[in-house]
């Protein structure tokens, strides 16, 4: 990767609908040339997808949290995977080192949506011991 190639990752970033002819004209360089940059940074894996983002309190979903859970026994790993892949509340499932096992990173409709995800549907998965509920107030920077 080149610095190019980093000027592209970036424009992409923030609009990944945004066409090689807008980013040529950004980075001067051909259409052609921008558009074998970006199938080969997708080639090499640097690229995964590309996505949208979602405005999550026009979709209803404008309380978010980071819980923290921790498992009893390893036993109930794969139930609790499968379960959390599940979820639609789950936007991120991520695996720990440290004191709890997994964070989520969760969005739901408001604080009793929260409430009852946590108390019902999550403390309800067998092998969940523990749980700490972190609020978001606001976010400055999320990619």
């Amino acid at each position: 990767m080149d610095a190019l190639d980093t000027q592209i990752i970036e424009l992409l970033k923030q609009n990944g609908r945004m066409t090689s002819s807008d980013i040529s004209k950004c980075i001067h360089l051909s259409v052609p040339s921008v558009s074998d940059r970006i199938r080969k940074l997708e080639e090499k894996g640097v690229i995964e997808q590309f996505t949208l983002k979602l405005n999550r309190s026009v979709m209803g979903q404008a309380q978010m949290a980071y819980v923290s859970v921790m498992l009893d026994r390893t036993e109930n790993v794969d139930n609790f995977r499968a379960t959390i892949i599940k979820s639609i509340y789950v936007l991120e499932c991520h695996h720990l080192a440290g004191e709890y096992d997994y964070m989520l990173k969760v969005a739901v409709p408001d604080i009793s949506a929260l409430e009852q995800f946590i108390s019902v549907s999550l403390k309800g998965i067998p092998g969940v011991s523990k749980t700490n509920t972190v609020i978001i107030l606001s976010t400055l920077k999320e990619e």
